[in-house]
């Protein structure tokens, strides 16, 4: 059958992208901007990209036209298939129908941990030999792809996004995957251009939870009260919990390492290069999962030692200098104050410099714009870019004093970021998209720097 992916170059669409080729199909796709890494990786297999969407790109003759979820009423080609009639379905749908049902799927929801998670449930499984497909909104590093059918009899891991499924279809992408095992990680309020407020996604939460078989099993932080909420609404099926102590439990030792305990009793202890309690919970959750899959938790625990995590988790991107740059995608309140508290465990009192840029939807519509410096206070320097926000976020940032800095001109920011840091200092720089290549133009910025006499380092 050949498939053409409407919106391929995201990471989602590219996945299934990936899988379905491996499957068997012919795969074309389109984008508005095709670029890499996933052009690269889609080009590799073979894929033919198409940039745009013009109308012409009927006469590939496809069977049936995959759409993302960027595609909306308007865009040309989309007109065209609507009224030619053409076959056409959402990339749910069509992995849903093609894919996952003859799987057994785990799928891992929640506001943040979604990839980390999911990418540590294909590891543990993947270390047992067991070949398990996945689905991971990231680029693993104990993996050299980001999706993958895996053998046809082993489980099938799935990142969860409660974001909509299609213009055509608006609930959340993961009520099509109908998993035998679905991890919820945490429930906070997001995706604000598309859900009026958090009871809106507690409802889409609730719908998951209420697919699930009864001899299937719900992974959950018990921690979490949103979602004892949602669970409170319906539940049918068994819960473990993790985060609590009558749980899954990890009981923080040494830098590096945690004790793993379940229901009170000792497992053994875990020795990995991850940073943060969030990451101890994500682990938790993935080895709860996988020994529903016949994984021992020893085995999970000797799995997880050697895991990488995922690009863009606070990822050691360069150093210069004596300072050493960090790239997350942190781009929550909750997700921000966490992974700078995870690299405060590392660095201890040397300094962190906290770079942002609040680029999400829900950023940018100024919903946490009360939460922000709060979610910073642990860094000892902000930077914040200040460009294409419709909201004040000097006011926002108020409250953190002369140690903030914001700056609406990329290359000014990165000037000032060059001309505070000192050698022994963290730069942590967080964005859910490419910060305008800040990253590589600042490592670019201090190396010109300390190469001259007399300067940084």
């Amino acid at each position: 059958m050949h498939l053409h992916i409407l919106g391929i170059c995201g990471t989602f669409m590219g996945g299934i992208a990936a899988i379905a080729r491996e499957a068997g199909h012919r795969i074309t796709g389109c984008d508005a901007n095709v670029y890499p890494p996933m052009s690269d990786q889609l080009v590799a297999q073979g894929i033919e990209l198409i940039e745009g969407y013009g109308p012409e790109q009927l006469a590939l003759g496809a069977d049936t036209y995959v759409v993302g979820n960027v595609i909306t009423r308007g865009n040309p080609l989309m007109e065209a298939i609507l009224d030619r009639g053409l076959a056409y379905t959402s990339g749910p749908q069509w992995l849903a129908e093609n894919i996952l049902r003859s799987r057994r799927v785990v799928a891992v929801a929640g506001t943040h941990g979604k990839t980390t998670t999911t990418a540590m449930a294909a590891w543990i499984l993947e270390h047992a030999g067991r070949n398990p497909g996945f689905l991971i909104g990231g680029a693993p590093l104990n993996f050299p792809v980001s999706a993958r059918l895996g053998a046809r009899d082993a489980p099938f891991v799935i990142e969860a996004d409660e974001y909509d499924t299609a213009f055509f279809d608006k609930r959340s992408k993961f009520v099509h995957y109908r998993p035998r095992v679905a991890v919820l990680n945490n429930l906070e309020f997001d995706h604000a251009d598309i859900f009026p407020d958090l009871a809106a996604i507690e409802i889409q939460f609730h719908h998951l939870v209420r697919m699930l078989p009864r001899s299937g099993l719900i992974v959950v932080n018990g921690a979490d009260a949103n979602l004892a909420r949602v669970l409170a609404r319906g539940c049918y099926s068994p819960v473990e919990r993790f985060g609590v102590d009558a749980g899954w439990q990890a009981v923080s030792g040494e830098p590096g390492t945690c004790e793993i305990r379940h229901a009170g009793q000792r497992i053994g202890t875990l020795a990995w290069d991850l940073l943060g309690r969030h990451n101890e919970l994500n682990a938790l959750a993935a080895m709860a999962a996988t020994r529903y899959l016949g994984i021992a938790a020893q085995a999970s625990i000797e799995a997880l030692a050697r895991f990488r995590n995922v690009k863009r988790r606070l990822e050691r991107v360069g150093e210069t200098g004596g300072i050493v740059l960090y790239d997350d995608f942190a781009h929550h309140p909750s997700a921000i104050e966490t992974t700078i508290a995870g690299l405060r465990a590392k660095v201890g009192r040397g300094r962190i410099i906290a770079v942002l840029e609040p680029r999400s939807n829900t950023m940018k519509l100024g919903v946490w714009r009360d939460a922000l410096a709060d979610s910073l206070a642990g860094a000892d320097r902000v930077f914040c870019f200040g460009g294409g926000i419709g909201w004040d976020v000097r006011s926002a940032l108020k409250p953190l004093g002369a140690k903030v800095v914001v700056i609406d001109e990329l290359e000014a920011l990165i000037a000032a970021i060059a001309a505070d840091i000192r050698a022994g200092d963290s730069v942590l720089v967080m964005s859910n998209g490419g910060f305008g290549g800040l990253h590589a133009k600042l490592l670019q910025h201090l190396q010109n720097i300390s190469r001259a006499p007399g300067t940084v380092g």
